[in-house]
């Protein structure tokens, strides 16, 4: 999941060297907390959330076969 996640963002984004995805899982969920440049932020969340929406419905019909829910955030750049 990880990989599709930076696949689809470093599509997007004028940063893509900047795009990281930080994977935690346990047995029931996989959480994704996906980071981009600041000036790249609306790129990948989109008017009215509409970019955001399209890549968790990505990510959730890939993940179908795991039976795990799949939830998707998008944080600010860490600093550091």
């Amino acid at each position: 999941m990880k990989e599709l996640v930076e696949h689809i963002a470093k599509a997007l984004v004028d940063h893509p060297e900047r795009v990281h995805v930080t994977e935690t899982t346990d047995n029931q969920s996989v959480h994704l907390a996906l980071s981009v440049h600041p000036d790249d932020m609306g790129k990948v969340i989109g008017k009215q959330g509409r970019i955001a929406k399209a890549i968790r419905s990505v990510v959730h019909a890939a993940a179908t076969n795991t039976n795990k829910r799949v939830r998707i955030d998008i944080v600010d750049e860490v600093k550091g």
